[in-house]
């Protein structure tokens, strides 16, 4: 009788001990889609984006690379044509922009800038819906903390969005025009 009460704590602290791991690794292993900035975008609206198709790319002299990617939807209209024949793009359309710090390339036999460390994830999608104020086109920033290996979501930006996109109104606010390959 004692040896099964000994089996039976044995087997309880067990499991404790496998809960108590699981909790710990869940918390340690962030989940990039359970985030959200402050206006509700979410980051699980834009899940696939890793395998979705290029549509530009680009340098700034800050130090970054970004390589601008779409859903399959802005992708179909771009095809057709879209910001370029003055029709917008369709509801639903979203881009990522993911974006790296740059070093010089210490292979190349060339000058060339490699992508180094990466750094944020600026997103848009088309909701006329909900948002209503800055021309159907939400906005936000994931900013990648490379120590700790998480994101997290930026207010949104300010600095961006609809007032820096202004520029570009006659392109349905998108910069990045599709390039040919």
């Amino acid at each position: 009788m004692k040896r099964k009460n000994i089996v039976k704590v044995a087997t309880a602290a067990t499991a404790l001990l496998a809960a108590i791991g699981a909790a710990v690794y869940a918390q340690d292993k962030q989940d990039k889609y359970s985030l959200k900035t402050p206006s509700g975008i979410a980051f699980s609206d834009f899940r696939g984006y890793e395998d979705w198709v290029m549509v530009s790319s680009t340098q700034t002299p800050n130090d970054r690379l970004k390589v601008m990617v779409a859903n399959p939807t802005m992708i179909k209209a771009y095809r057709a044509g879209i910001p370029g024949n003055g029709q917008p793009f369709p509801e639903g359309s979203k881009i990522v922009k993911l974006q790296w710090k740059y070093k010089k390339s210490t292979e190349a036999q060339f000058e060339a800038n490699v992508p180094d460390t990466f750094a944020e994830v600026f997103v848009m999608q088309k909701d006329s819906k909900r948002f209503k104020d800055s021309a159907g086109w939400g906005y936000a920033v994931f900013n990648y903390d490379p120590a700790s290996g998480r994101f997290t979501p930026t207010a949104d930006p300010t600095n961006c969005g609809n007032a820096c996109h202004t520029a570009v109104k006659h392109k349905d606010y998108v910069f990045h025009p599709y390039q040919i390959r």
